[in-house]
């Protein structure tokens, strides 16, 4: 059994109600039983462009037969409890069948993003010791080739499974009834998905979610509890991938909780995906501000008919208070300001919680604030916010210190990862977030900075550190330092600061070769090149991040 959370830690949460150690494979079974006809998923509309097969629309009935179908295949091929799968799929239906399946014969999933290549990939391997990878061709590249290339060097690797074997076994397998004691010996302890988050250290860091955890977002999405956002049945998108925090927690796992039906979209099209908006009758959906904004500003807005559309949530950087406005005035939609990690930190503020519009689109409900009597989700929720020098707690309106974070949601240490977690958690069991908030006042707190050296780009997370290290191995690199800079559709790119050896120069086209023959996900190749004399630094050699930032706005 692979449980990560301290006894103390399972009987707190378990006394206080916030973990009643159901597991999602149980809370999707016994939903989906109830409503067989309901529409579960609805596939991408440009599946067959990106996967070569038909976009299709399952029921839960469908679904279930699907699910157990797969999972006695997974049993078959002796795919048992505690198993972890690496899995690399686009947002089609199959990927959440495997996460069901999965979690049907107690294994755990992985999920990991469809750009990462080798460069990444073996660390998962090292760190999971995974005994199953699952993948397909998607946009002319053969990730069952690439996982070939690592096979040896991780003999745990017992099954690499195929897209097609997969929905072979959906449609054909013999249901076995060993699968309902596999479902049965899963516990809400347990682990159900390993999750990846790139911050300051050089290797992704893996961040194990317990079913319990995920269980505890019943309090936010479920309207029975006061202050729940979803009705039974919601119809929800989340165009995010649905490999981390923003896809599962806020596409994933409200889904299972409210038996909704998921229409999926995957990679963004702007086009495809208010068009599904609008004919799907989504109510509940979320987006980047730089998406909020062309929105809006589309030429055509006036013709948009978002009325089935209740809330629109909008993460990953602050949104413009005008758009929760705009939204309101054209179509009566609410916003919801979301800030989250793939650690389990999660702020959201709703009209409920926050009224305001300006208010709601500039803050989140401080936990410290919350009294007896308030919405139950926030008072599970225990923050401090220190000072990035002395660890001392700030409580001062005004006062701006690093945010501290602990919950039944939250992690309690990275998966295999000691060294990471002594770094990131204190002897209190805090999670320090890395992000600079600002106390505004005794009730609210505000995004400020982020403290950590990251980059983010689409909503990724790029590790400076981890993109300077795979530079400097260049011989036409004497010293580097990445930095993000401001763009208006993905929040930031990354440019390099490079001290070329000799008297050379080191071009855009020569980074990108690095990247290359390092196989390094696309998404965190530098787009921007500045040749330098020196690298600025403090007198312990720390690269002065600010003053190159500043150069990049001249």
């Amino acid at each position: 059994m692979v449980v990560i959370d301290s006894e103390e830690r399972i009987q707190r949460y378990t006394r206080e109600g916030w973990w009643d150690n159901r597991t999602l494979i149980e809370i999707f079974l016994e939903n989906a039983s109830r409503n067989p006809e309901r529409t579960a998923i609805v596939d991408p509309l440009n599946k067959e462009e990106i996967t070569g097969l038909h976009p299709e629309r399952i029921k839960y009935s469908d679904l279930m037969d699907k699910v157990d179908r797969l999972s006695s295949f997974f049993l078959k091929k002796g795919v048992k409890k505690d198993d972890v799968i690496v899995i690399q799929l686009p947002n089609i239906y199959e990927l959440l069948a495997v996460y069901l399946a999965a979690w049907r014969v107690g294994a755990i999933i992985s999920p990991i993003p469809m750009q990462w290549r080798t460069h990444e990939l073996e660390r998962v391997l090292a760190v999971t010791k995974a005994s199953v990878y699952l993948s397909t061709r998607f946009k002319g590249f053969d990730y069952l080739d690439m996982i070939e290339d690592l096979r040896y060097q991780n003999p745990q690797l017992k099954h690499i499974f195929s897209l097609d074997q997969v929905r072979t076994a959906m449609a054909e397998e013999p249901v076995d009834n060993g699968i309902e004691a596999a479902t049965q010996s899963l516990t809400g302890n347990d682990v159900a998905v390993i999750q990846w988050t790139s911050g300051t250290e050089k290797e992704p860091k893996a961040c194990p979610m317990s079913h319990n955890n995920w269980g505890f977002l019943r309090f936010f999405y479920r309207n029975e509890h006061r202050g729940g956002i979803m009705e039974d049945g919601y119809v929800i998108m989340n165009p995010a991938p649905l490999v981390n925090m923003t896809g599962i927690a806020v596409g994933v796992v409200p889904w299972i909780l409210v038996s909704g039906t998921f229409v999926l979209h995957h990679p963004f099209d702007p086009v495809l995906y208010f068009r599904q908006l609008i004919e799907e009758k989504v109510n509940f959906t979320l987006g980047v501000p730089a998406v909020v904004v062309a929105m809006l500003k589309h030429p055509n807005v006036d013709s948009f008919d978002l009325s089935s559309t209740r809330l629109f949530a909008q993460g990953s950087a602050p949104p413009p208070p005008w758009t929760f406005e705009e939204f309101r005035r054209r179509w009566g939609i609410e916003s919801m300001n979301v800030w989250g990690q793939n650690e389990g930190t999660g702020l959201f503020s709703t009209p409920e919680v926050i009224p305001e519009l300006e208010e709601r689109a500039r803050s989140f409900p401080w936990s410290r604030g919350i009294k007896e009597g308030d919405i139950p989700f926030f008072k599970a929720i225990d923050t401090k916010i220190v000072d990035p020098e002395t660890g001392k707690e700030v409580l001062e309106p005004g006062s701006v210190g690093e945010l501290c974070f602990k919950s039944p949601l939250t992690i309690p240490r990275y998966f295999n990862q000691p060294e990471l977690t002594e770094k990131a958690f204190d002897p209190d069991g805090y999670f320090h977030t890395g992000d600079l908030f600002k106390i505004v006042d005794s009730k609210r707190i505000a995004f400020y900075d982020r403290l950590k050296d990251i980059i983010i780009r689409g909503g990724f997370n790029i590790s400076s550190a981890e993109i300077e290290d795979i530079v400097k191995k260049s011989p036409l690199v004497a010293d580097v330092a990445a930095v993000g800079y401001p763009d208006e559709r993905l929040g930031e790119r990354v440019c390099l600061f490079i001290v070329p050896t000799g008297s050379g120069n080191v071009s855009l086209d020569e980074v990108t070769n690095i990247m290359k023959e390092n196989d390094v996900a696309k998404y965190k190749w530098p787009e921007r090149v500045e040749i330098v004399d020196n690298i600025p630094r403090n007198p312990v050699g720390k690269a002065q991040k600010d003053v190159l930032r500043k150069k990049i706005s001249r």
